[in-house]
């Protein structure tokens, strides 16, 4: 495979380089970042410009928004809490979410929303942290009278409307039927917010504020966060949305006065965050070391694995199994081949070039981030094309496949 380099060999990098500029030079992904690392060797592609029609260079430091990517990180705030005993797995969330108590649940998924049966049992912390609580975006149920609601009540990112504050939040998701009963199936989504808010409520502290005090701050996070700083906004993207009949350039969200520009109402552990592809292989290599970053603990060994391990039975992963089947805009990436721990998919057969053991997520804003344990790889990719059209996940899955082919060993 030619002369290796710690771990890749140079040929390889060479045909990643090229694979991912072909991208760029197609017109379609105006710009990218990526990131990548074996051991102690870290190299970082950042190709392109920061708009469509040109403009700046894209550049290494630059801030994304990283849409569903935000989970796996947004999760060890949790786990956080779990080392310290201040929540069990098993603890009933009502004490801090009184808006979830004596739950009623659909007696079918197209049921009308006074069409319920009590919930078996109440709703625990187990049920939030592995989405497993009983709602969700349930993107094979558009159209029901349960979807609806979730829509017509601001529940979920990336509307017109800005999502309200995490009190106003809580009050409108307890207005709403459970969809499923608690435990019993896979949901997408609205339990990574839940997250956020229980998280606010056991430290009484702001969500972001305890993530920068336990997660960023000790990671040198320091790009990362819910907004993005007037001083910096000139590092974040445009972010497109493309037609997907004509794929002509759509914006999304501007930089300057855009969507980050300005703290947010809701503090979004589901899709909330920015960062940067150094920001996010620091978290990512804290989670190969199990939980260590520069000789510091920032989360125990079992905390993480149990984070990156599978946490759904057959049973329950058969909603998930059915999303990414069923529904274009999730059916794509590492993290389609398995199951889910906290916060992340991970991976439970090789369906590709990944082995089993592989932890992470993609973004519908053009973000991908895994770390492969097996390997000690990591990988970080950054656009700024979102999932309306298919050039951002091919180039995810041409990303992927080229890393995969790079390693020497």
């Amino acid at each position: 495979m030619g002369q290796s380099n710690r771990g890749f060999a140079e040929a390889g990098l060479r045909r990643l380089h090229d694979v991912l500029a072909r991208h760029v030079e197609s017109g379609k992904i105006p710009g990218l970042v990526a990131l990548f690392s074996r051991g102690d060797e870290t190299h970082v592609e950042a190709l392109g410009t920061m708009r469509h029609d040109g403009g700046a260079p894209m550049r290494r430091d630059a801030i994304f928004r990283m849409a569903s990517t935000s989970k796996p990180v947004t999760m060890a705030a949790a786990m956080v809490l779990l080392d310290e005993c201040r929540l069990r797995l098993d603890d009933l969330v009502e004490p801090w979410l009184p808006e979830l108590a004596d739950r009623r649940v659909l007696k079918r998924i197209d049921s009308p929303l006074d069409d319920t049966v009590p919930a078996r049992r109440p709703i625990t912390v187990r049920d939030v942290l592995a989405s497993t609580f009983g709602l969700g975006m349930d993107m094979t149920s558009l159209g029901t009278p349960i979807m609806n609601a979730v829509f017509e009540q601001g529940l979920t990112p990336n509307l017109p409307e800005p999502m309200p504050e995490q009190d106003e939040w809580m009050r409108r998701l307890g207005t709403l039927p459970l969809m499923y009963q608690p435990g019993e199936r896979w949901q997408y989504q609205i339990s990574n917010d839940l997250v956020g808010v229980l998280v606010s409520r056991v430290t009484g502290q702001s969500f972001e504020s305890f993530l920068r005090e336990r997660i960023f701050e000790p990671l040198g996070m320091k790009d990362t966060g819910f907004h993005v700083p007037a001083d910096d906004i000139d590092r974040l993207p445009t972010l497109y949305a493309p037609d997907p009949q004509t794929g002509e350039f759509i914006v999304w969200d501007e930089a300057k006065a855009g969507r980050w520009s300005e703290p947010p109402a809701f503090q979004s552990g589901g899709g909330g965050l920015v960062s940067t592809a150094d920001d996010y292989h620091a978290y990512f290599r804290m989670l190969l070391n199990g939980g260590m970053h520069d000789g510091e603990r920032i989360l125990s060994r079992p905390a993480v694995q149990l984070m990156t391990t599978n946490r759904l039975t057959p049973e329950q992963n058969a909603a998930r199994n059915a999303m990414a089947r069923d529904n274009v805009h999730v059916s794509f990436g590492q993290g389609q081949h398995g199951g889910w721990g906290m916060g992340m998919a991970v991976r439970t057969y090789r369906g590709d070039y990944a082995p089993v053991g592989q932890f992470g997520w993609d973004g519908g804003s053009g973000t991908s981030t895994y770390a492969d344990p097996d390997n000690q790889l990591t990988g970080i990719l950054l656009t700024q094309v979102g999932a309306s059209v298919p050039d951002s996940v091919l180039l995810m899955h041409d990303f992927w496949t080229t890393l995969y082919q790079a390693i020497d060993d």
